[in-house]
C-alpha cells in the first residue's frame, strides 16, 4: 500500500528501526532516535542494494518517489544509481577544488617552469587579480560568459581597451588550460571576442631613413653621460633587443668566442 504525507509526517519511533513501505522498492527507515530516512531497494546484476535519497521533512514524499523514478530509469538502462552517485558527489568536489583563481595560480606557475619572463609572470598575476573578485571562487565548470564580460566591460568603459582584451585572452588561456587537463568541456570565452571595442594601435617612434640611423650612431658617440648607459646604447644596435632585456642580459647569453 502507498504511503499518504499523513503517514510520514506522522510516523513515530520505536524501540527498533522499522519500515514504511511505499512502492517501487522505495521505503520510509524510521529510527529509534526520530529520524526518518528515505531509502530505495533495488536489484541491479542479480545482487540486492539500497540507495539513501535523503531524510525527511528536507525530502518530501513527492520529491522521494521523484529520485526513486529517476534512480529505476537508470537501472532500466543497465546502470547502478549507487555509483552513478558517488561519481557525481566526486565531480562536485573536484569541481569546488577547481576554481578559476586555483586553476589560474596552477598555470601561471606552469609557465613559469616552461621560462615564462619575470614581467609575463608579474603581469598575469595582475591580470588574475582583477579578475578574482568576480570570478575566482567560482568553479570553472559553471563560468559562463555572462559571468566575465561584466569585468571586461567594467575595464573598457575606464578607457582602457587594451587591458580589457589582454584581461580577456588572459582568462581564455586559463580556461583552455583547464579544458587541457580535463577539468572543463570548452572555453566560455571563446564566443566574447567580439564584444570588446578593439583597441587603436599607437606605433612607437622609429628611423626609417638610413641617414637619421647614422644620426642616432654620432649621436651615441658623442654620449658623455654615465659609463654603463653609454656601453648599452653602443651595444644595442648590434643585437637589436628590447632595452629591458638588453639591461638584464646574462652572461650565459653572450658566447666572446664565437661573437654571438
Amino acid at each position: 500500500m502507498a504511503l499518504s504525507d499523513a503517514t510520514v509526517r506522522n510516523a513515530k519511533p520505536r524501540e527498533k528501526p522499522y519500515k514504511l513501505g511505499d512502492s517501487g522498492g522505495l521505503f520510509l527507515l524510521v529510527q529509534p532516535t526520530g529520524g526518518r530516512l528515505w531509502r530505495l531497494k533495488y536489484r541491479i546484476d542479480g545482487k540486492e542494494k539500497k540507495l539513501a535519497l535523503g531524510t525527511y521533512p528536507e525530502v518530501s514524499l513527492a520529491v522521494a518517489r521523484s529520485k526513486r523514478d529517476e534512480a529505476r530509469t537508470l537501472i532500466a538502462a543497465g546502470k547502478d544509481p549507487a555509483i552513478q552517485k558517488a561519481r557525481e558527489k566526486a565531480e562536485r568536489k573536484v569541481s569546488s577544488e577547481n576554481t578559476f583563481a586555483a586553476v589560474a595560480k596552477e598555470y601561471i606557475a606552469k609557465r613559469q617552469k616552461e621560462g615564462w619572463a619575470e614581467s609575463t609572470n608579474t603581469k598575469s598575476e595582475w591580470f588574475l587579480s582583477i579578475l578574482e573578485p568576480a570570478i575566482g571562487k567560482l568553479p570553472v565548470a559553471e563560468i559562463r560568459p555572462t559571468d566575465v564580460l561584466p569585468v571586461l566591460k567594467r575595464v573598457e568603459g575606464k578607457g582602457n581597451r587594451e587591458t580589457a582584451r589582454r584581461l580577456l585572452q588572459f582568462s581564455s588561456q586559463v580556461l583552455r588550460y583547464a579544458v587541457a587537463t580535463a577539468r572543463l568541456s570548452s572555453d566560455p570565452t571563446r564566443d566574447l571576442r567580439g564584444a570588446l571595442v578593439a583597441p587603436k594601435s599607437k606605433h612607437h617612434g622609429a628611423i626609417l631613413a638610413p641617414i637619421k640611423v647614422g644620426e642616432l650612431l654620432r649621436s651615441i658617440d658623442g654620449y658623455e653621460g654615465n659609463h654603463v648607459t653609454l656601453y648599452a646604447l653602443k651595444l644595442s644596435p648590434h643585437v637589436f633587443v628590447r632595452p629591458g632585456e638588453l639591461r638584464h642580459a646574462d652572461w650565459t647569453e653572450i658566447d666572446l668566442e664565437e661573437a654571438l
